[in-house]
């Protein structure tokens, strides 16, 4: 993996609170927020070469929401199904 560089980054706090909402709903760090969104950003302006943009920046809308054709489904395990419990009556 290339080296990374730091830098301090100056953003109003309604912005900084709106990406630690985003990030937490994606599950990542803000750090990997913002680079997330600046690399689809500089793919999307033609600035960075796709090979180096995240693999979801280069989905499109239907991809994110359709399973890929080339990935197998998967048959549910019914040893892996969920154990309910089940309240009974009273005697």
């Amino acid at each position: 993996m290339a080296a990374r560089k730091p830098f301090l980054l100056r953003t109003d706090p309604e912005v900084l609170a709106a990406l630690h909402r985003w990030a937490a709903d994606e599950l990542r760090s803000v750090n990997g927020q913002i680079d997330f969104i600046l690399r689809r950003a500089l793919q999307q302006a033609g600035r960075l070469p796709a090979a180096t943009a995240p693999r979801r920046a280069r989905e499109t809308p239907e991809d994110a929401t359709s399973v890929a054709r080339d990935e197998p489904q998967m048959e549910p395990n019914p040893a892996q199904a969920p154990i309910v419990a089940i309240a009974s009556a009273p005697r």
